[in-house]
């Protein structure tokens, strides 16, 4: 195949594409092929991908059991609507069902995480017939307007007209306390201010991520889901997880709300859901789901293909532990960070759990050193390892692999960054 080569392809997104949409690196590559962990550019460059299409693929690029499922349901039946019965759809919300924790049971399905959330909110809205939310500062939720509202990064809220239905409360970003307290002497009072909001108001429900991805891989200390739940059972206001990035094995638990033993009332699911294939969903209990009667519908959701490929995708993580591999991988790969940290005081926090992982850029002060990390990227693109950032300041560097990736992986990972930071 002819490829037209970065250049061409950057003459004609800015011709042709809105300009919101942006890209990595000052000097970009085409990417043409996706092997597991691997990408090849258009030169036949090989690079480990350590971001996962933003932990998407899960199962790694071009799967090839996942693969040869999605090309047999494609020559058999591609697309129906809902208003016809096929049996992935059915055969995928049963196994959703069993993977998801407590009493999920009910699943709706579309094509995206943004439509999760949205549909998530509706939910919550139908069943409480309250019309607020509590979202939680850093986090993102989608790009509807609705989502972008709950969302609490400001560069990703680009609505200029936001709802003042939503309350957002600080996160659980222990290294940068918005209280100035440190943990557990803390007292967990960013949990606890959740009361202060809910108790004079008319909320539906809180939208939260287990983990934080975009907002830098804030990751909640012990103590804080049980604590969230409890205020919220007090209230009678509904809990939200956002497994958008963390589902999926990410973690080292099928879902990330697992490492706090806290069940949610409805969970939104995407990305990693079909390894790459367009799907959204979310999930909840037969007694909330009795509340969405009236009609309603998403056209390519639950597609015979996505389903097909959704079912795919759970059935190559469970058959090669790719959770239990996150969760073994991911505490090697958070060790040698450490290792590193201790040797670059570059490296202010690493944080997060199984294989997603945030480090936290800083210069002396603990100032974000948001000048620094492009350039690290670029590095790192160059020696053929390409990574993400994250975070308010965007100085978080961030790592959400492929779960299919290996030890030597992580330590050509380590070689290669220990020789950039010791040139900056």
């Amino acid at each position: 195949m002819n490829y037209i080569g970065p250049e061409a392809i950057l003459k004609k997104k800015q011709e042709y594409l809105i300009p919101c949409l942006y890209h990595f690196y000052k000097n970009p590559m085409q990417i043409v092929r996706g092997e597991m962990q691997y990408f090849y550019d258009h030169n036949g460059k090989k690079y480990l991908d350590l971001y996962g299409g933003v932990s998407v693929m899960n199962a790694g690029h071009c799967n090839p059991e996942i693969v040869e499922k999605i090309c047999a349901q494609t020559n058999t039946l591609q697309h129906t609507t809902t208003i016809y019965l096929t049996q992935p759809i059915a055969d995928l919300a049963e196994k959703l069902s069993e993977i998801t924790p407590g009493n999920l049971k009910r699943s709706f399905f579309c094509a995206s995480g943004s439509e999760a959330n949205e549909g998530a909110a509706l939910l919550a809205q139908l069943f409480t017939k309250k019309n607020k939310f509590v979202s939680v500062e850093q986090g993102l939720h989608g790009r509807t307007k609705l989502t972008m509202n709950l969302t609490g990064i400001p560069m990703w809220r680009t609505d200029p007209y936001p709802s003042a239905n939503i309350t957002h409360i600080p996160a659980a970003y222990c290294y940068r306390c918005a209280y100035n307290l440190t943990y557990p002497d803390c007292d967990l009072k960013c949990a606890r201010h959740l009361e202060d909001v809910i108790k004079n108001g008319d909320f539906a429900a809180l939208i939260i991520e287990p983990i934080q991805g975009n907002g830098g891989i804030i990751t909640p200390p012990p103590g804080y889901f049980q604590l969230i739940r409890e205020i919220l059972n007090t209230y009678n206001t509904l809990l939200i997880t956002d497994e958008v990035q963390t589902g999926f094995g990410r973690t080292g638990k099928t879902f990330a709300i697992e490492h706090w033993d806290v069940v949610p009332d409805i969970m939104s699911m995407a990305k990693a859901l079909a390894n790459g294939t367009p799907m959204g969903a979310f999930i909840t209990n037969d007694t909330i789901a009795a509340a969405y009667t009236m009609p309603g519908a998403s056209t390519t959701g639950g597609n015979p293909v996505s389903a097909t490929a959704a079912l795919a995708t759970i059935d190559v993580i469970e058959k090669y532990r790719l959770a239990e591999n996150a969760r073994e991988l991911g505490d090697y790969f958070k060790n040698k960070l450490l290792e590193l940290r201790q040797k670059h005081h570059i490296m202010g926090d690493v944080r997060g759990k199984g294989l997603m992982l945030g480090v936290e850029l800083v210069n002396e002060g603990k100032t974000p050193a948001s000048e620094k990390i492009d350039s690290i990227l670029e590095q790192l693109k160059d020696q053929g390892i390409l990574a993400g950032k994250t975070g308010i300041s965007r100085n978080v560097l961030t790592f959400q692999p492929p779960l299919v990736i290996t030890r030597n992986d992580i330590d050509y990972l380590y070689g290669v960054l220990e020789r950039i930071l010791s040139k900056t």
